[in-house]
């Protein structure tokens, strides 16, 4: 016990999210300062809910990107009688497994894949608002892919690249999977939610080379592993990100999350899907695990609110206005609720 607290106190990629943020939290500050308006960041990405930051709807989101680039996804009420679920679900062709999530969603809550008919009715029931059915994208490769674009400029700048591990245990033929959760380096930080997620499993004996997913969700917050790829960031990958910029029109700052079959073929622009784009309230992810000190995570995440700053100031200046504090107040205080009935659920 005590071994776990010293780490998490040492390693700051551990630490509650306002701790990490607080020292330069004057500098967010500043910008509203500069811009006499609170929600500053409203105009980086103006055809989407509040830029982005939080509680945008996936479908504003997927509507606005290359049809091919993403996978094909149904959006299901969630009232909606189960039979009437089931019979949408298999007119559209979908089948087992598939990937479900809230429409309005956040750091992979009541994110799950669904592998038959009795999960799907479980999910189905027990999640209290609209939300996705989607394929699962069995691309090898899952990524992370920052990118910002000054709305005057022809091209923009692809500021991070990362690889994305998927929380998971081994097995081998001895351990249960409590014991391979209490001794991974990093779910073992997780415990509470790994048991309330598995804990019927905990019991079971993982087979020798057994690959035990503990979360699908590639993001930080739900434990995946990042490596940094930012030797890989070229010419042809600035084009891809480019193109995809100017093809929605108005995203010029967030982070594309991606499923490849390769990193060459990302960066020759074939073969991979958009799983989300996730607009300005996305972190600039290739921070963790990537071997930086703090000071250097403080300097690379000044750096993308700088160019968040002037990118909506620009905006702001050219008919996509800043949205007033009455509006923004309201549009957060809806989405906290959203989100806190979201983790209730989980």
């Amino acid at each position: 016990m005590l071994k776990k607290i010293v780490e998490r106190f040492t390693n700051w990629e551990l630490w509650p999210f306002s701790v990490i943020y607080f020292p330069i939290s004057f500098v967010w500050v500043w910008y509203m300062m500069r811009s006499k308006a609170v929600w500053f960041f409203t105009p980086s990405n103006p055809t989407i809910d509040f830029g982005g930051f939080e509680g945008e709807g996936k479908k504003e989101m997927y509507d606005q990107l290359p049809p091919h680039t993403v996978p094909r996804t149904l959006f299901i009420m969630h009232d909606l009688p189960f039979n009437d679920v089931r019979e949408k679900i298999n007119t559209a062709g979908f089948q087992y497994p598939f990937i479900v999530k809230p429409d309005v969603g956040m750091k992979g809550i009541l994110f799950r894949k669904i592998d038959n008919e009795e999960q799907l009715q479980k999910y189905h029931e027990h999640i209290p608002v609209e939300y996705i059915v989607q394929d699962l994208v069995d691309l090898p490769v899952e990524v992370s892919v920052f990118y910002y674009r000054h709305p005057a400029e022809q091209k923009g700048t692809v500021s991070g690249f990362i690889h994305k591990e998927l929380l998971h245990v081994v097995g081998d033929g001895a351990s249960t999977l409590r014991q391979l959760v209490e001794t991974h380096p990093r779910a073992k930080h997780r415990f509470a939610e790994m048991e309330h997620r598995h804990g019927h499993r905990f019991d079971r004996v993982i087979h020798k080379d057994e690959v035990f997913y503990l979360s699908y969700a590639g993001n930080h917050n739900r434990g995946a592993h990042f490596t940094n790829l930012q030797n890989e960031i070229d010419e042809n990958m600035h084009t891809v990100f480019d193109e995809l910029s100017h093809y929605s029109k108005h995203f010029y700052y967030g982070r594309y999350d991606i499923k490849t079959t390769s990193i060459e073929d990302l960066k020759a622009g074939k073969n991979f899907m958009i799983l989300e784009y996730n607009g300005c309230g996305a972190e600039p992810n290739h921070i963790y695990d990537c071997n930086m000190n703090l000071f250097d995570a403080y300097r690379e995440i000044l750096k993308h609110w700088k160019a968040l700053y002037e990118i909506s100031k620009y905006n702001n200046a050219n008919g996509y206005p800043y949205w007033s504090f009455k509006k923004g107040y309201d549009f957060l205080k809806q989405s906290n609720k959203h989100f806190k009935l979201l983790a209730k659920y989980d």
